[in-house]
């Protein structure tokens, strides 16, 4: 199967008074058509600048410096505003956080998301209406008809995100990058959006970048999972073999912290300590003061080594599970 998102060395940096901020430092991965990947790790670990960089979307003081991000073969690091714009919603689409990102508090739905079709396809008013309308049902909103003549200011926060998304879907593009969209939602609407998701991937070979720090998302969700901290990633693979067997300290730590995970009646598991400044990190792995399987040599950054269709960034891994 072809790769329709080649993401090769990417390094995204900041200048501050204090330094320079290596938000996102040399990231790679590979996304196929239909392919689900979940990016996860903690909060300023880089998953959302490595999303807003594949994007175009990082603004000043901030930049891309070092890598590439091949679409469909076609390079997006130094492409000309317009080409790039035309692909944005509508080859590539990006659902964030939060919603107000995606929506114009001074326009009603309907007007938003009939510019959003009428931008990339020639199609008339009623057909674009047409199209907003089911893209509503398919988010679960009721009511659409009336829906579409209101403001974002007369929803819910969780509906506006539904209203994100559903823009998001409605000019089926190749790849979707979702920045957490489902933290606003309640378990039974975060369910459903999972569900047509998927469904979206399975019927139109849509792609999805899943953003998370939410392991029980990702496992249910995801095909392939790659792990971030500190803004580089430190271990990939399918679901199955990083969820289920984590070579990388890391990883292990984050699904031992899940409170599912915790005996009855003791103390939440955690990792010891907390996620270093990016800025001026210095040499050696990032981890290596948290971690219980540091030694001297961590001291030296290690290299990212691909071992048994996975990826790790580790001098010392956890010694794979006896089947």
């Amino acid at each position: 199967m072809s790769t329709l998102l080649q993401v090769k060395g990417l390094r995204t940096e900041f200048a501050t008074r204090g330094g320079t901020v290596k938000a996102v430092d040399d990231v790679s991965f590979e996304v196929r058509p239909g392919q689900i990947m979940g990016l996860v790790g903690e909060s300023g670990s880089g998953k959302s600048m490595t999303g807003y960089s594949i994007m175009g979307l990082i603004d000043p003081p901030g930049k891309v410096v070092g890598g590439s991000v091949l679409f469909k073969g076609r390079e997006l690091v130094g492409l000309a505003p317009e080409p790039l714009r035309q692909l944005r919603g509508n080859r590539i689409a990006m659902i964030f956080q939060d919603p107000m990102m995606t929506l114009n508090p001074v326009l009603r739905i309907d007007t938003q998301m009939i510019e959003t079709v009428r931008a990339h396809r020639p199609v008339s008013k009623g057909d674009a209406r047409d199209m907003a309308r089911a893209a509503l049902v398919r988010v679960g909103i009721a009511a659409p008809d009336e829906r579409l003549l209101a403001y974002p200011h007369q929803f819910s926060g969780g509906m506006r995100q539904r209203v994100a998304i559903a823009i998001a879907l409605l000019n089926a593009p190749d790849l979707i990058i979702c920045d957490e969209p489902t933290t606003a939602l309640d378990v039974t609407i975060q369910g459903q959006i999972l569900y047509e998701m998927q469904k979206l991937c399975r019927e139109s070979g849509t792609a999805l970048i899943w953003i998370t720090h939410d392991l029980s998302v990702v496992a249910g969700l995801a095909d392939t999972v790659s792990v971030m901290y500190a803004g580089r990633i430190v271990e990939s693979g399918t679901t199955e073999q990083v969820l289920g067997q984590p070579r990388h300290h890391y990883t292990h730590g984050l699904i031992a912290s899940a409170p599912s995970r915790n005996v009855r009646g003791e103390p939440l598991r955690q990792i010891a300590g907390m996620t270093p400044s990016l800025l001026n990190l210095g040499p050696g792995c990032a981890f290596r003061a948290r971690c219980g399987g540091a030694t001297d040599i961590c001291a030296v950054a290690p290299p990212l080594l691909a071992e048994g269709g996975r990826t790790l960034r580790c001098f010392n891994p956890l010694a794979p599970e006896a089947p």
